[in-house]
């Protein structure tokens, strides 16, 4: 694993900036490395992410990171950036030349809010100069986005039971789907922990580090350092 305590300075357009807003997101942070899973096969519409009412015995390891249950798959690097409380501020994925950044926040009980985020970081990149394409994905309506830098980002957004997630994906798999399916093994094996408690829509649901890595973290200060990757 890699950890990375908060910084400030995040660029604009970094998968994570517009999270809580359903604008453009924002980048990864730190990474760990967690038992492999390497023989699952990818999920496909309709089977992942899960509720965790609904837990598959599918025999992917996961990291408990509170309100987020990673699958540890293989040749992915996790990377969490964390404030020094242990509150997980982003998570990214690393997969060669592609990553993939994830959160989860809290929804309507009674609709989806994808529709209304594709819109918005759609408004947003025209206005910052970059543009966005809709196509059809995996989960439904995707963005294809390229920023003002040339840069490309892929939005995927899936409304759940009282919750959203939204993956960013960079890099090779943002302009080809099939570029990581261990990425996208990951994004449908991913386990939302939503908790009972109210919250306003689009709030991230909140995500921690687990004891033994907010240890570690505390024992090796040195390294909490790496500037979060720009979009």
């Amino acid at each position: 694993m890699i950890f990375s305590r908060q910084r400030s300075g995040a660029g604009r357009h970094t998968p994570g900036r517009h999270a809580a807003n359903g604008q453009a997101p924002a980048a990864g942070r730190d990474g760990a490395n967690a038992p492999a899973a390497s023989d699952a096969q990818a999920k496909g519409p309709g089977e992942g992410p899960f509720d965790v009412t609904e837990v598959p015995d599918d025999g992917l390891p996961r990291l408990d990171l509170g309100a987020l249950l990673i699958p540890a798959v293989d040749g992915v690097e996790l990377r969490v950036q964390a404030a020094p409380g242990g509150q997980v501020q982003q998570i990214m994925l690393v997969d060669g030349d592609s990553s993939l950044h994830v959160g989860a926040f809290a929804a309507p009980r009674t609709e989806g809010v994808w529709d209304e985020i594709r819109a918005e970081i759609t408004q947003s990149l025209a206005a910052d100069g970059g543009r966005a394409t809709e196509t059809d994905g995996p989960y439904g309506p995707q963005l294809h986005a390229q920023l003002p830098n040339g840069a490309h980002l892929r939005y995927v957004g899936i409304d759940g039971p009282r919750w959203f997630v939204r993956a960013v994906f960079q890099g090779a798999a943002a302009l080809d789907p099939e570029a990581s399916p261990r990425l996208a093994l990951v994004l449908g094996g991913l386990v939302i922990v939503r908790g009972d408690q109210a919250m306003p829509v689009r709030e991230p649901l909140p995500l921690r580090l687990p004891k033994e890595m907010m240890a570690h973290m505390e024992a090796n200060p040195q390294q909490a350092g790496g500037e979060t990757p720009r979009g």
